[in-house]
């Protein structure tokens, strides 16, 4: 699986969620997780998530990570939504250890009482996709929402620092993702 980090910049705009973005946009092929810090503001004929629709998704700078799985085949929604939550849970444990404490809903983060992350998990005909963004801070985000922004749970990390956070995660979840395909490798079946 490879692991992308993008130059700062990119808006997140629901698009990147389509399946093969990484291999039109990027020349990524195969397998990926991209990781990037941007803005993100959903158009409506983008979202994913019907719960969603009539509602503002947006912020003015976040961390993004797009997971695309080409190894199931048909893809498997049920699949795709397990792996979404190992993300999330890879990503409190990582909070976690930098000192800040979060609480996990489903695949949303929370901290101190504030949403934190937003996350969809879909599927193509060939791939299994998962968008999960995290804000830097509540700067453009729905006014209607209480939001957390990483900034602000813990005042003494840096954007460089956060940017680091951001490849140990993708590291984390190739890892782990590895680590579960070599325990299938070696587990006797009856």
């Amino acid at each position: 699986m490879k692991q992308i980090k993008l130059e700062p910049g990119l808006r997140y705009d629901g698009s990147q969620i389509k399946p093969l973005w990484a291999f039109q946009d990027l020349r990524v092929k195969g397998s990926s997780i991209v990781n990037w810090i941007g803005p993100m503001n959903i158009q409506p004929d983008e979202l994913i998530d019907y719960e969603d629709v009539g509602l503002e998704i947006k912020s003015d700078e976040m961390i993004h990570f797009i997971i695309e799985h080409f190894d199931a085949q048909p893809a498997d929604m049920r699949l795709c939504y397990h792996r979404q939550r190992i993300l999330v849970m890879i990503v409190k444990d990582l909070l976690q250890e930098i000192g800040i404490k979060t609480q996990r809903r489903g695949d949303d983060l929370y901290c101190n009482g504030g949403k934190l992350s937003v996350s969809i998990a879909t599927c193509s005909a060939s791939s299994m996709k998962i968008h999960f963004a995290m804000n830097l801070t509540t700067k453009g985000t729905p006014s209607d929402v209480e939001t957390a922004g990483l900034m602000e749970c813990s005042r003494d990390r840096g954007v460089d620092e956060i940017s680091k956070l951001a490849d140990k995660i993708s590291e984390t979840y190739v890892n782990e993702i590895l680590d579960i395909e070599e325990d299938i490798a070696k587990t006797r079946v009856f």
